[in-house]
């Protein structure tokens, strides 16, 4: 659809539906028409004249269900936004069209023993808020948990902080169902549950709307956040992965940052040489002791140690500092970097870290992340920094983690399938054709979906007929 025929359904759909919450002005339209994908200096340029024709923020489902019919009817693309914290462009609108406001879905639904099921537009940390007092806390939430919201983190995020105890967030057991509704003339409430659920799960919002997500909770500990540095990375390595590693020890967050990456933490200079590499590790206070003899063994030495207490207090958590804060917080001292993200083979982690470390000197700094795979073994992802010269040489240090058998998650595309997902899934591509059967949510991000006529599509992925 032309521009000029977006404009004039947009303007038809406001007519009839005066009374939700409109967003119209170009220039607020294109700042909301933005995600963190600017981190990659590939997406900023194919990116930058992608907006949005307006902006709606639906307060009930009613609401959103007249949004829905409206758009079909007028063949106008529809694109989900939460907190806007993602990094690969999944809420940029490629071909237009409204982009639906969620954060007005913001409640917790149900709160049970050990779960809880919340709407998509709630702020992770708001569910915790709510979950802790009776003893539960989420099992895995990103560095940004503040500002990301449960939609957000189910259709385009990973796992983060508690992912060395859960896994991400897609392991078995982590979801418990979703409530999604249907991109129809006459959209459909369905309650999905796992492991269906998960075939919505990072698919950018482009398969389904999902309106609720039910989660396992893990019990709530009282953790102690550290910060602690080392003279020599194979230590800071080895301090980590011991950490990792021993399974009496409660944690909940385990990441190393090889020099000069904690230079870039600014607000935290002063605590450390500019020249050492550092751990930072949230560990439950009935384990610090056995964590502090572990630093003794690798030469470690204590730089920051706060309570959850303190963190809160100060507004200050060593918790946004890892996963892709970490890049945040480097960009914004040098922003001429941009990043990789790898996951390492489980059997091998250690020598394949080590090894690339030693290739690459300072044009590939090494930020790791430790946590369990869908398997439940041991393992590590990196989140690294590159010294950015060309989109060529981009592609060249992606080729070489792949030669020495480190899968590369490309965070420089915005299509699901060249990304994390790495194949057209028919599975997922099924969905979108049983849920959006004219293919209007998040048009062009789900590139199964031109070639739908190769695959054999199944009519009822979700086995809902059989409910």
């Amino acid at each position: 659809m032309e521009s000029e025929q977006r404009k004039q359904a947009v303007a038809l759909i406001q007519q009839a539906l005066p009374s939700l919450e409109w967003t119209l002005q170009s220039a607020k339209v294109k700042r909301l028409s933005r995600d963190f994908h600017w981190f990659s200096p590939v997406l900023k340029r194919q990116l930058e004249d992608k907006q949005a024709d307006a902006v709606v923020k639906p307060l009930n489902q009613e609401q959103l269900r007249q949004l829905v019919a409206a758009c079909v009817e007028h063949k106008l693309p529809l694109i989900l936004r939460g907190g806007a914290t993602g990094n690969y462009g999944q809420l940029v609108p490629l071909e237009g069209g409204i982009l639906v406001d969620m954060t007005g879905f913001n409640q917790v639904c149900e709160l049970g023993d050990g779960t809880v099921r919340a709407q998509a537009g709630i702020r992770l940390a708001d569910i915790e808020a709510q979950t802790r007092p009776s003893g539960w806390e989420l099992r895995c939430m990103p560095s940004t948990y503040r500002l990301a919201s449960l939609g957000g983190l189910y259709g385009g995020g990973f796992g983060g902080i508690g992912s060395i105890n859960y896994g991400p967030l897609g392991a078995p057991g982590n979801v418990l169902g979703i409530k999604v509704m249907t991109m129809e003339a006459e959209p459909r409430v369905l309650t999905v549950p796992a492991p269906q659920a998960l075939l919505l799960h990072h698919a950018y919002g482009s398969n389904g709307i999902v309106l609720e997500v039910e989660l396992a909770l893990a019990p709530a500990h009282r953790w102690i956040e550290r910060l602690d540095v080392f003279d020599n990375f194979i230590d800071a390595l080895d301090y980590a992965n011991a950490l990792a590693r021993s399974p009496g020890l409660v944690k909940r967050q385990i990441a190393l940052f090889a020099a000069p990456i904690p230079s870039y933490f600014s607000h935290l200079n002063g605590n450390y040489r500019a020249s050492q590499h550092a751990v930072i590790s949230v560990v439950a206070q009935e384990s610090e002791g056995l964590g502090d003899g572990i630093l003794a063994t690798f030469n470690g030495e204590a730089a920051i140690r706060q309570t959850a207490e303190d963190a809160r207090e100060a507004n200050a958590s060593l918790m946004e500092y890892c996963w892709n804060h970490t890049t945040l917080h480097a960009l914004k001292i040098d922003n001429t970097l941009t990043y990789l993200q790898t996951a390492f083979d489980y059997s091998k982690y250690r020598e394949q870290i080590i090894s690339m470390a030693e290739y690459f000197g300072d044009e590939v700094i090494s930020h790791i992340e430790f946590l369990r795979d869908n398997d439940g073994n041991i393992t590590a992802s990196g989140l690294q920094l590159v010294r950015y010269s060309s989109d060529d040489r981009l592609n060249e240090i992606m080729e070489i983690f792949r030669k020495n058998e480190v899968k590369i998650n490309n965070p420089h595309v915005f299509q699901i399938e060249d990304g994390k997902q790495g194949v057209v899934r028919t599975e997922v591509v099924s969905v979108k054709n049983a849920l959006d059967p004219n293919g209007l949510l998040n048009p062009g991000k789900l590139r199964g979906w031109e070639i739908r006529d190769q695959l054999e599509i199944d009519n009822d992925p979700l086995l809902l007929t059989e409910r």
